[in-house]
């Protein structure tokens, strides 16, 4: 089964509704990892009504929230969702990641929206209690989102050495996503777990200011038991 997975951070929406949907109608994803999508729900609440999608957000939880969300396209449905709140270190905002358990005609997998921090540290901390968790997932999973940090150093190699990196696996370059205007830097990911085959990844190159990243398109194939590969 053909799944198209969109990570995006939107930046709080700021640019307003219009821009973001206007974007994702044009590339019509099944899946959505999103991003600092704001701290009250009201802006993703429309966004996701007006596309007929179904949310799992950590913005519900208000004390201990994370502007995270994963979104998904009817048939697709969220057949459980979490949420996991990171430690917190020093005046650093809050970190965390919302796993959501999906469901369509007998096929389960878990889409997971992650946003890092700015300390190099801090990052690696919280990779290291991300990945630690996957295994306790509903495989297979798609670990998506901005992790502020870029192919290499040590947070993203420690990801990839455990996942696989969908756009190293089948990604058509230029692969940078920040900044929107004049990307210069790799700092967005889709990691996939076994269970799936990454037939195409590409960086959405127009967003009319929509967002301050560009976002990242994937397209996966579900194959329950098969180890990861490129479809290429």
């Amino acid at each position: 089964m053909r799944v198209r997975v969109l990570v995006w951070n939107v930046h709080g929406l700021r640019a307003g509704v219009g821009p973001v949907q206007a974007v994702i109608e044009r590339e019509n994803p099944d899946v959505l990892l999103l991003t600092e999508v704001g701290r009250t729900g009201f802006r993703l609440g429309r966004l996701a009504r007006r596309l007929g999608l179904r949310v799992a957000s950590g913005i519900r939880r208000w004390r201990r929230g994370v502007p995270n969300a994963v979104l998904v396209r009817p048939p697709w449905r969220i057949v459980a969702e979490g949420l996991v709140v990171l430690p917190r270190g020093g005046g650093s905002h809050r970190r965390g990641f919302v796993p959501a358990v999906l469901g369509r005609s007998g096929h389960r997998l878990t889409a997971a929206a992650f946003h890092l921090g700015l300390s190099g540290t801090e990052r690696l901390e919280h990779v290291r209690l991300i990945s630690g968790r996957v295994p306790a997932l509903r495989q297979p999973v798609l670990l998506g989102g901005d992790l502020n940090e870029q192919p290499g150093e040590p947070a993203a190699a420690w990801l990839a050495e455990r996942l696989w990196d969908a756009f190293e696996m089948a990604g058509e370059p230029p692969g940078e996503t920040f900044p929107a205007e004049g990307p210069a830097a790799r700092i967005d990911y889709l990691f996939v777990t076994e269970g799936v085959a990454v037939s195409g990844a590409r960086v959405v190159p127009e967003v009319g200011g929509a967002s301050d990243h560009l976002p990242l398109a994937v397209d996966l194939d579900l194959e329950p038991d098969v180890r990861p590969r490129s479809a290429r």
